[in-house]
């Protein structure tokens, strides 16, 4: 498909979601709290399971309790300038009922990538982190029972944007009116 068809703020928006790469190698620069705070907001517009809003936040952006994170998470590279931990509230979560765990954390999910693209937008690297001691990172953190951390996303402005890696075609991934017949 030719993006030339697509009218202006919608190539935006693909650019965007084309644009965004991990980013593991920081540069030594602050990324002001003005930016920090749309972030979080970008990730609060996300769609919520039943509307529940489980979600919480986290910004750390305290040089010792970076360190202090970083050495109980062997998923965490570089020097970001800061770190947002997402996590949900596990009383909120019960009000969805048997899939209200499930639904918080695609809530979760779904609050990262909005983060991870607002930040790309504003210039800012990031990067998801699952690899970390949930019960360290609580301990660091004073982060109580009933909250779940649940993934951490570094910011920061990277050392450099890296190549875009192969993807798959659409081709090779829709099935249309079921599974097997192959778009064309």
């Amino acid at each position: 498909m030719s993006h030339d068809v697509l009218p202006g703020d919608a190539r935006v928006v693909f650019e965007v979601i084309r644009g965004r790469r991990c980013i593991r190698e920081f540069i030594d620069k602050e990324v002001p709290s003005e930016y920090l705070r749309v972030i979080v907001e970008a990730g609060l517009w996300a769609p919520s399971g039943s509307n529940l809003q489980p979600r919480e936040f986290i910004l750390v952006r305290d040089k010792n309790l970076l360190r202090a994170v970083k050495l109980v998470s062997p998923g965490l590279y570089g020097n970001p300038s800061a770190l947002l931990i997402i996590c949900y509230n596990k009383n909120t979560a019960r009000k969805g009922g048997r899939l209200g765990e499930t639904m918080a954390l695609l809530d979760a999910a779904l609050s990262a990538q909005n983060i991870m693209l607002m930040a790309y937008a504003l210039g800012v690297g990031s990067c998801p982190v699952m690899s970390f001691n949930k019960m360290a990172v609580k301990e660091i953190l004073d982060i109580p029972d009933y909250v779940e951390p649940v993934l951490m996303i570094s910011l920061g402005y990277p050392k450099s944007w890296p190549k875009p890696p192969r993807r798959k075609s659409v081709e090779e991934v829709l099935h249309v009116d079921g599974y097997g017949r192959r778009a064309r």
